[in-house]
Parts: C-alpha cells; structure tokens; sequence
C-alpha cells in the first residue's frame, strides 16, 4: 500500500467506536479509564475554584464565568463516574461541549498569557477523539485548537504584551495541536496491522468481529460464507509449506477480486477464508457456488485445490420484523454448514437460511365471515 492509498483508507475508515468499547470491556479496562476521564474533569473543576478571584482567573469573587467552569467540570466528573459509557453520538457531544467551553473559558481569564496556555487542554480531548474517534472528527478538532489557539495569541498583543511572545506561544501550541492527526495516523497504522493477516493482507479473525457488524448495520441483506480449503495438509505435505503459501496467497486474492469492493474479506484460520457481503437470501447460493469455482480455478502452477463452502443468510427485506442474528450466530451457523459440505466429500456448497420462513411472520388470512 503506497502512501496516497493509506492516507485516504485513514482518513476514510469510520472507525468502529463499539468495537473499541467492547474490547475495553472485555479487558476490564472500561472501568478504570471511566475513573481517570472523570477525574480530568474534576481536577479542571479544581483548578477552577483555585483561580477564582485572582488576578490569574475571570473577573469577580468567584464571577459568572468561574461559577460556569467548576460546575461544569462537578457535571463532567459525575457524568463518568455515574453513568455508563456514552454512545458514539454522546461521546461525539460531550467532547464538542468541552472543546467549547475550554476556549470560552481561556477567553474569560484576565492574565492572557495564562489563558493562553490553557489551550494545552484541548489536547486532551484530542487524544480522545484520536482513540475512539475518526480521522475526520479529529480533523474538526484540530482545526478548532489552531483557530482557539491563534484568537487567545492576539488577545495577548491587544493587551499590551510583546508580539514576539504572542507567536512563540502561538507557534508552539499550533505544533502541538497539528501533531495529533500524526499521532492518530501511528494508532490506526498499528490498530490496521493487528487486525491484518500478514501472509494475505487479508483481515484476520479480529479484523472480521470488527467489520461484520459495520456491514450489518448497513445491509439489510447479510450473506456470510465460509470456506476451507479441502485436504490442504495434502498441499502442505507435497509441495512443502511454501507452496502452500503461495496457495493461501492465490486463494486470498481471487476472493478478495471475485467479491466485490462491498464485501468483507478474511483468512480466518490456517486454510479457513471468509468473505460477509450484502447478498439477498435468493442470491446466496449462486454468489457461494461463483465464488468456490473462482477458487477451484486452474493456476498457472500444478497445484490445484477446491474448498468446501458454508453459507449462512440473513435477509430483512423477507422479514422487515425479524429479529436479526448476531455476527458471532452468523459465523457459527457459516461454520457449521461449511463443515457439513466438508463431511458430505468437500467441493460443495451448503446454505442455512437464518430468515423465518414466510408463514412464520405472515399468518394465514382468516376468512372467517
């Protein structure tokens, strides 16, 4: 992947704010990181209080404006050390809310420089957003720093102080700022690589629980289809592992181009691929049959191979009603087929339909006059 193409899948990957939360979850991180976000807020609400009435903080005893920041920061605290965690949207707000009230705040305090400087806070809503967050959410951010930090560097010329000492303090906290797309870009390089199989490029089995629900959300049609390569211990024994290699390698790239650019693509085990696209119910079984025939093509090398194909489907548009599967159900249900194709003498495809049949959800009609 070259520079160009990388930018662009960073600055394009919405980022899977559930996933992020559930894997915190599942480590019991969740809980402590709930603690320390809480206690930023608090510790702003004390400092807050401390400035009140100096000649560092806003005008009057404790003033409007100090009255605003404490309670604000009191509300911030019992937020996250009360509730659950927010939902994307909250979370979007709250940071929103807090990026605002930090400039507002700094523009309040009589001493400019210190008001100034104060801006070094908005960096930790940035490492926020850089985490949970999009490369566009944290672009609206970045951009908002450089402006807070540019309008409270001339406050201080226009309060008498040394132009020269406006810029360096300007310069130093825009660098700061525009620094976090570049840290952002580090995580998301490295959070990519995890999620990456690195024989195929592929996505592995993390990559696949992270995609999967985004493709649901979108789709009322879900098609999951398993495969795995038949007698591959055979390849492996035969030719050696390296040949094998470059099967897994051959077989990754006819999925990845035979599925589609709306398709989710994965080697999930040793010789287990899986492809998760937006396909209908009726059209499963021919994109299943299409795709185990791309893969038994005949290569440019001697060894040829034929996979063994589990399907399982979801459609919403049969059953508007329904409840849907689960991704993990999904999975489960594609595995289980696949290993049924695989019994019954591999090279075959096998389908289980997860939407209730019509007179499930369409009861007779009465024709009782």
């Amino acid at each position: 992947m070259n520079n160009g193409s990388t930018l662009r899948a960073w600055w394009k990957d919405p980022v899977d704010y559930r996933w992020l939360v559930d894997t915190l979850a599942a480590r019991s991180a969740l809980g402590p990181l709930k603690v320390l976000i809480g206690t930023a807020g608090a510790a702003i609400a004390v400092m807050g209080a401390v400035i009140a009435g100096t000649p560092v903080g806003p005008p009057g005893d404790p003033g409007i404006a100090s009255t605003i920041g404490v309670l604000s920061g009191t509300l911030w605290a019992a937020r996250w050390w009360l509730l659950p965690w927010p939902n994307k949207t909250e979370s979007l707000l709250l940071i929103a809310c807090a990026d605002v009230l930090f400039t507002v705040e700094f523009l309040q305090l009589q001493d400019r420089l210190f008001g100034a400087m104060g801006t070094v806070l908005l960096l930790v809503t940035g490492s926020y957003l850089s985490f949970f967050h999009s490369a566009r959410a944290l672009a609206v951010h970045s951009a908002w720093s450089v402006l807070s930090v540019l309008v409270l560097s001339v406050r201080i010329t226009t309060g008498g102080g040394d132009v020269r000492l406006a810029l360096a303090v300007a310069l130093l906290l825009a660098s700061v700022a525009g620094a976090m797309p570049a840290f952002q870009l580090l995580y998301w390089l490295l959070r990519t690589e995890s999620l990456s199989d690195p024989l195929t490029e592929l996505l592995n089995r993390r990559g696949l629980e992270n995609r999967l629900p985004q493709l649901m959300d979108r789709s009322p049609a879900i098609c999951v289809i398993c495969f795995d390569l038949d007698q591959f211990k055979r390849v492996n024994d035969t030719w050696g592992h390296s040949i094998g290699d470059i099967v897994l390698v051959r077989t990754a790239r006819r999925l990845r181009d035979a599925a589609g650019e709306t398709a989710v693509v994965a080697r999930t085990g040793g010789e287990e691929f899986v492809v998760a696209a937006p396909i209908s119910a009726a059209a499963a079984r021919s994109e299943a049959e299409r795709l185990c025939q791309v893969v038994a093509e005949p290569p440019e090398t001697a060894v040829v191979v034929t996979a063994s194909v589990g399907v399982a489907v979801f459609d919403a548009m049969i059953c508007p009603h329904c409840p849907r599967p689960t991704p993990d159900r999904l999975l489960q249900s594609a595995d289980a087929a696949m290993y049924r194709a695989k019994q019954s003498g591999g090279n075959l495809v096998v389908v289980d339909d997860l939407t209730p049949p019509l007179d499930h959800h369409h009861p007779p009609p009465d024709d009782r006059r």
